[in-house]
């Protein structure tokens, strides 16, 4: 299983190195140089940008990472505090909307994602889903920097898998990050998420030992 995930992002950082030097080729064809191309590899918006803003961060900037690590990783199990109802649970058969709808269903399909290596997807998923919240134009900036570096970028092992064009997106994007920076990606992993890996957990023993679990009447006090 770690040697398919690795070869699997073997292609994915070729196809995604090739996507990033494509659009540079066309930037320096076309002379369109960003206007503050001297802030913009503080987004890294290249993709492979190698100057220090990459590994050199001040002590607020690591604080505010780690908290926000922290939240886009917690709830993660579908333990009993997330424990969903039975009728709940019956419900997320009938569409992918209703799983991702519901918190609890959330939980159980990102513990699913996890057995296999594509958790990434909800995390960067629930991470759009909070920048759309978020009004502040400073910490939206800071937030679609910090999705890029986890979710976007080739140097991350939390990387998401995305096409040529909608990194294309995300690269017009980024100099002039919003709250809607990541809109495209978000759908492409969503559909991604609803093609591929929830009609696996549909029929996977996850979903129906869960599904047995709420079926068994309480024990007796």
């Amino acid at each position: 299983m770690g040697s398919e995930r690795l070869e699997m992002r073997k292609r994915q950082m070729q196809i995604h190195q090739e996507a990033a030097a494509s659009v540079l080729q066309t930037r320096h064809r076309m002379g369109n140089t960003p206007t503050n191309a001297s802030n913009a590899c503080c987004f890294c918006w290249c993709c492979c940008c190698s100057c220090s803003c990459l590994t050199v961060r001040n002590e607020d900037e690591t604080i505010q990472r780690t908290t926000y690590e922290r939240r886009t990783e917690e709830t993660t199990n579908c333990d009993d505090s997330l424990k969903p109802a039975l009728e709940d649970a019956h419900s997320w058969s009938a569409s992918f909307e209703k799983i991702m709808k519901s918190a609890a269903g959330r939980s159980c399909f990102r513990q699913f994602l996890r057995t296999e290596f594509s958790e990434e997807n909800m995390m960067f998923w629930l991470a759009c889903e909070e920048l759309k919240k978020e009004t502040n134009k400073t910490v939206v900036e800071e937030k679609v920097r910090q999705i890029y570096e986890d979710f976007i970028s080739i140097l991350s092992p939390k990387e998401v898998s995305l096409d040529s064009r909608v990194r294309e997106v995300i690269n017009r994007n980024m100099l002039e990050p919003t709250s809607h920076t990541f809109d495209d990606a978000q759908q492409q992993i969503y559909t991604l998420m609803q093609r591929d890996s929830y009609p696996r957990y549909m029929n996977s023993t996850a979903y129906t030992d869960l599904v047995k679990s709420l079926e068994e009447p309480p024990p007796e006090p």
